[in-house]
């Protein structure tokens, strides 16, 4: 591995004003990062927390500084408020004697599969995965193609390994809808893990709203026992649900592994 001993990272996160747990991703896998040694300095920064995306560059000294998104998909962040903010030129931004190289975000790497269906298995453990329908949820909008586009992309794959008997994208907001999740799996055990960062609004209210899990919006995921109650059971069937795939201690690998093939 290139000796990366004088550059710096930046981890850059949504972050929110409202959710606690929303943040904790990034700032964990910035921490076993920094522990590792590999980088001089390792920092964060959010859209909707302190630091900002316009203040982080302020806070490292190093003349070459990778910038890794901590989003699952390209889109709107990635691709327009973060090079906005951080005023990029693109790949590498020259600014003085300082070089800026912005890497592909970490949901584009190869290992979000393999993380998928390890955060399914680790939910249900000992279910048979032949007679289990495993739905990958994104939140589908209009507004960001790209997202869904993730969550059918890792279906497809995950498809293609046969380890379920059926993938299933599933949307919060268009079809196929999570909501419906009952009418569109053909097994007995149902499996759900949310295509997000963090346990965030969505993954610890809305989508256990949506599966029947809960009636109403409940507490941060920190405070939530809505993963700890696995199995339920709904709709005449066994489901497991998991919590978001970014809260993966295997992301601090991903976002290192995104720096070290980064080329120029």
């Amino acid at each position: 591995m290139k000796d990366y001993s004088s550059c710096a990272l930046i981890i850059v996160g949504h972050g929110s004003t409202v959710n606690p747990d929303s943040s904790a991703p990034s700032i964990v896998h910035a921490r076993t990062l920094r522990e590792r040694g590999i980088f001089a300095e390792v920092a964060v920064c959010f859209w909707k927390e302190e630091p900002t995306f316009r203040e982080v560059l302020r806070m490292v000294d190093s003349e070459v500084v990778y910038v890794v998104p901590n989003f699952i998909s390209e889109g709107y962040f990635t691709q327009t408020v973060i090079p906005r903010e951080l005023e990029l030129d693109g790949k590498i931004t020259h600014r003085g004697d300082r070089r800026i190289l912005y890497c592909e975000p970490a949901g584009n790497h190869a290992a979000m599969t393999e993380l998928l269906i390890k955060q399914a298995k680790g939910v249900a453990p000992g279910v048979p995965t032949k007679e289990t329908s495993l739905f990958i949820v994104g939140h589908g909008t209009g507004l960001n193609e790209n997202s869904s586009a993730a969550a059918k992309i890792q279906a497809e794959k995950i498809t293609a390994s046969g380890e379920y008997a059926e993938v299933i994208p599933a949307y919060m907001e268009e079809a196929p809808l999570i909501s419906e999740w009952d009418t569109l799996a053909s097994q007995p055990n149902v499996v759900v893990v949310p295509f997000f960062i963090s346990d965030g609004l969505h993954s610890y209210q809305d989508i256990p709203v949506l599966l029947g899990m809960a009636e109403d919006i409940g507490p941060a995921a920190s405070q939530s026992d809505v993963f700890r109650h696995n199995p339920y059971r709904l709709r005449n069937r066994q489901l497991f649900y998991s919590g978001a795939i970014g809260t993966d201690s295997g992301f601090a690998d991903v976002i290192l592994d995104q720096v070290t093939t980064f080329t120029e």
